[in-house]
């Protein structure tokens, strides 16, 4: 293993230097027992650019797998590689965190998983918003029993696409990404952690544009192929009999439907945006008027950062920073391997039931993460100086 440097720190590496790992290097320092050291990237001008950023060094792959103050290394390349780089740093004896989604298929994830095993060492995954404020405080509801048993729900993800703002869009639209495995991963983690593990899928897919056109600089009119579908109506049935509509898609300009909504015998909850840390949480519990549950003590909740008009809360590495210490502490982490490869099975299970018109069962399953509550988030924190 690599070595603390005297820290009491784990020191963590970044592959991939896109616009991603710009969140990773600025918020990371919010949170204790991780420490960034050093970045790489197949361009290593993207690797100097950020390393300069951040005060960093800038390493090729080969070197950052061999440095020895690194212990995590996170993977930030885009998701087609993400197994294979994944692999290349369990191989190198170190401890991975990955973007999402964590693979693209199950095979790749139980090979991950037993080289892990082998090794002694650690996956994690993101995404890790359902830790922030307003997802636990949803927790804390289901938990405490207010909406009594979650018997169904609505989610719905729905845009048109990443080519009017991203510079370089097309990954968004080949297979491995798509409106379900690039944005579905928050919205079916978040599901996953409140209501448990999913048991069957259903859904129909669709791909109506064969290509788009950019919009975006520095690539504006261009025009990309789209090789996956963008329009993908699911069903879930979770293991504890709850069903729940997920409506994803890159083909609506506009909507009035709540990104997410559950049904519980005792009672509703309005639950903000999974893509998010926060945001506001409405409740009703039987026939009473629907009400905006007021703001709690949750530090990962508190708006940081300037997002449009106004502050939002945005609290990345969280995940990894539960991951480090939960190293150290010899507790199971929170965005576990597990519940990433059973998001994974769900996802690959709804495209899988696009295609071929047919109920898929899962092959996995998984225990929701622990609560991420008030004290315990104030723990990950850095204390400020």
């Amino acid at each position: 293993m690599a070595k603390k440097l005297g820290t009491g720190k784990l020191g963590v590496g970044v592959i991939g230097c896109g616009n991603i790992s710009k969140a990773y290097f600025s918020l990371a320092p919010l949170f204790r027992g991780i420490e960034m050291r050093a970045c790489a990237d197949i361009n290593m001008d993207a690797a100097r650019a950020r390393a300069k950023e951040f005060k960093l060094r800038a390493e090729t792959v080969e070197d950052l797998l061999k440095a020895d103050d690194i212990d995590i290394i996170v993977n930030l390349t885009i998701p087609a590689v993400h197994y294979e780089v994944s692999k290349q740093v369990l191989d190198a004896g170190k401890h991975v965190y990955s973007e999402k989604p964590f693979v693209l298929s199950l095979k790749e994830g139980q090979e991950l998983k037993a080289r892990a095993q082998k090794k002694g060492l650690r996956i994690g995954s993101a995404p890790d918003t359902f830790l922030g404020g307003a997802h636990q405080l949803v927790r804390e509801l289901i938990d405490e029993g207010k909406l009594g048993k979650i018997t169904s729900g609505t989610c719905h993800v729905m845009g048109h696409g990443m080519e009017h703002w991203h510079p370089n869009p097309d990954f968004f639209f080949q297979p491995g990404a798509g409106p379900v495995l690039d944005i579905g991963p928050y919205y079916i983690t978040n599901l996953i952690q409140l209501i448990g593990p999913v048991k069957q899928v259903a859904a129909f897919a669709t791909t109506p544009a064969k290509e788009r056109t950019i919009s975006s600089k520095p690539r504006a009119g261009e025009k990309i192929p789209v090789n996956t579908p963008t329009t993908i109506h699911g069903l879930l049935e979770f293991e504890n009999g709850a069903v729940v509509t997920l409506n994803t898609s890159w083909d609506v300009w506009a909507h009035g439907h709540a990104p997410m909504e559950l049904y519980g015998e005792a009672g509703t909850v309005f639950v903000p945006d999974p893509n998010f840390f926060g945001g506001d949480v409405r409740f009703t519990e039987e026939g009473k008027p629907v009400k905006k549950l007021p703001k709690w003590k949750h530090p990962l909740g508190i708006p940081n950062e300037m997002h449009g008009q106004g502050m939002m809360a945005n609290y990345r590495t969280a995940g990894l920073a539960d991951m480090a210490l939960a190293i150290a502490e010899g507790r199971p982490h929170r965005c576990s391997m597990e519940l990433a490869l059973h998001a994974v099975d769900v996802m690959t299970g709804l495209l899988r039931s696009g295609e071929t018109g047919k109920f898929v069962a899962m092959q996995t399953t998984c225990e929701r993460p622990a609560a991420l509550g008030v004290k315990p988030a104030k723990e990950l924190l850095a204390k400020k100086k």
